[in-house]
């Protein structure tokens, strides 16, 4: 997926394909790298809460929650056939 910040024309590949893998591997921390901090704090917090079975789960979830973060951000996507 890529998006592009209007105010600067700065394009961004906000996932790919393996990101799944990595919220999988490094759970909150690639939230964390990613920049959504409300994703990392709620991953960090219910895998807590629910003994590591909302890390299994959180990974399904990657890419809206990458797109909803670009979204609300004000980011536009970009049709990669375009660029």
């Amino acid at each position: 997926m890529l998006f592009k910040n209007p105010q600067n024309d700065y394009i961004e590949d906000s996932a790919s394909i393996l990101s799944w893998l990595w919220v999988f591997l490094f759970g909150p921390i690639y939230w964390a790298v990613r920049g959504v901090w409300t994703h990392m704090v709620a991953h960090f917090f219910l895998g807590i809460a629910t003994f590591g079975i909302a890390h299994f789960i959180y990974p399904f979830f990657t890419y809206s929650i990458l797109r909803n973060s670009y979204y609300k951000k004000g980011w536009i996507p970009v049709d990669a056939e375009s660029e």
